[in-house]
């Protein structure tokens, strides 16, 4: 758990003489910001702005686009919006990658349990058939042991959970023996 005190970049804590200060501005500066929706402080339970470091950084931002680069104020506010909009993405797809890399990880386990399930039943059923794949209507594994070829087989949603169940219980009767 947290403590209280522990604050992150997005954390409305510095009232707006502070910010001000922080950002080298004055603050009648970030109300008139705040008014045209450049940078939008968060509100205190009694509606008085509190800023973010995230705030000040975008305060400064804006004041180095106006007097260095000489973009104009609505200039500066789409360039603040598809700055927030390309880190949402970003997000977004860090999230997306991280969800890849598991469902790829679990697809490997997968295939490592079914071909284990498949010598263990060819082994004890001296090379006959398996069950076909769903769909298909070819066995999973060829009585010479092969699986057959990628463009035939079939990546099923349920596999990664039976194969699961399969994989306890083959640890399961391993453990019995």
């Amino acid at each position: 758990m947290s403590s209280p005190f522990d604050f992150g970049d997005d954390t409305p804590v510095y009232v707006i003489s502070v910010a001000a200060q922080l950002a080298g501005m004055h603050p009648q500066t970030l109300r008139a910001y705040d008014q045209k929706g450049l940078v939008s402080p968060g509100r205190s339970a009694g509606g008085g702005r509190r800023y973010s470091l995230r705030d000040v950084l975008a305060l400064r931002e804006v004041q180095r686009l106006s007097q260095e680069d000489g973009v104009n104020l609505s200039g500066i506010k789409r360039i603040l919006e598809l700055d927030r909009e390309l880190r949402r993405h970003q997000q977004h797809l860090a999230e997306v990658t991280a969800e890849l890399t598991q469902l790829r990880m679990e697809l490997e386990s997968t295939r490592a349990v079914a071909a284990r399930l498949a010598g263990l039943v060819r082994s004890r059923s001296g090379g006959a058939q398996l069950v076909p794949v769903h769909g298909t209507g070819r066995p999973a594994v060829s009585p010479g042991g092969q699986p057959p070829p990628a463009a035939e087989r079939r990546e099923l949603p349920a596999a990664a959970s039976r194969a699961a169940r399969a994989n306890t219980q083959l640890n399961n009767n391993s453990a019995d023996q």
